[in-house]
């Protein structure tokens, strides 16, 4: 009760306010605060699904999701009996919106997708998948670690059950990200980790537990790194995720066109276009040469940062017919400078390989 730890806590809780009016969440009890991302759909996953995924079930994901998003879901699917179904990509490199419309039907229990690949640059049109599992009575769980650092997300227009994002994708640290549950759903799901401020009363025999959002956090919370994401928002929300989000896709068609400059360069995803908009990023292989070859040249001779192997998305790079790719990834702080810096140093770092050919 001493003064410090009166001032953390709501430093703590003012953090979780700014996460809610960030993404308009209704109200600060529908954010969660998780370790991160991955945590955070497994909160849902053993808290949610438990309870409610019986035999026979369907989840539905698409081959492009991340692997914390496909992996809790196996898990609770060999538990429960549940059955996990998978939307695969159009010509276009793109999940399929139309099968998946297909798929869904009164078995749908969940869809869980991603807004923006992390590896395609696609982004999926969520609105209009949850009205269709809304009719099923299905809910929507949405992967938003590369939307919401990059655009405006208004979890009240898009009208899905959850939704999961990490702080170090944002300016925040690492170490924590948060959970949005819709306030109803949060109050019927029992918790996940037991011990701490989770609680209500314990006794010998039996507990009772906390009002969400304290339900689901148990332990001492991640204090500083929650105040510092609150931070991180601020910092965001001054220059303005429109702004930001205009800039990123005017830099995003660069990165695509340049790299589509370059001979043998594959890129994945969908071309951008006047109605398609790709992430700031470009996922890519070059013929005859290993992504790794190509990161740790590019790292260790020109001082460029990409990222290669399979980015947590080994099903996605499988239906590709790649082991990996090479990812260059860009934030509002990057320049189309930046973007011909890299171009110019792939093409020395791809002819350097070329020359022991």
């Amino acid at each position: 009760i001493h003064y410090l730890s009166a001032k953390a806590t709501d430093e703590f809780e003012l953090a979780r306010k700014k996460v809610a009016r960030f993404i308009n969440a209704s109200d600060s009890k529908e954010i969660v605060f998780t370790r991160n991302a991955t945590e955070a759909i497994n909160l849902v996953a053993y808290s949610w699904g438990l309870l409610n995924l019986k035999p026979g079930d369907e989840v539905i994901l698409t081959v492009a999701e991340h692997h914390s998003c496909i992996v809790p879901w196996q898990l609770v699917s060999e538990k429960t009996g549940a059955v996990l179904k998978y939307v695969m990509l159009n010509e276009d490199e793109v999940p399929d919106i139309d099968k998946l419309r297909e798929m869904i039907s009164p078995k749908t229990k969940l869809v869980a997708v991603h807004h923006v690949s992390n590896v395609l640059a696609s982004c999926l049109p969520i609105e209009e998948i949850v009205v269709c599992a809304h009719n099923v009575g299905a809910k929507v769980l949405v992967d938003a670690c590369q939307s919401v650092p990059h655009m405006v997300v208004d979890v009240q227009k898009l009208n899905a059950d959850f939704l999961v994002a990490s702080s170090h994708k944002m300016c925040g640290p690492t170490g924590i990200g948060f959970l949005y549950g819709r306030s109803d759903l949060l109050q019927s799901m029992p918790p996940f980790l037991g011990g701490g401020d989770m609680i209500s009363d314990v006794f010998l025999d039996h507990s009772t537990y906390a009002e969400p959002p304290s339900r689901f956090e148990a332990g001492t919370p991640a204090i500083g790194e929650a105040i510092a994401l609150g931070a991180a928002i601020d910092y965001l929300s001054e220059i303005g995720m429109p702004k930001i989000h205009e800039y990123e896709v005017e830099l995003g068609k660069y990165l695509y066109e340049k790299l589509s400059s370059l001979p043998d360069v594959r890129i994945y995803g969908p071309r951008p276009s006047e109605s398609v908009h790709r992430g700031a990023l470009s996922s890519f292989n070059v013929e005859g040469l290993h992504p790794t070859d190509l990161a740790t040249f590019l790292d260790q001779q020109h001082g460029v940062a990409i990222r290669s192997g399979h980015h947590c998305a080994q099903p996605l790079h499988r239906y590709l017919g790649v082991n990996a790719s090479a990812r260059a990834s860009l934030y509002f702080y990057n320049t189309k400078e930046d973007v011909d810096s890299f171009v110019v140093a792939l093409a020395d770092t791809v002819s350097f390989f070329n020359s022991f050919k």
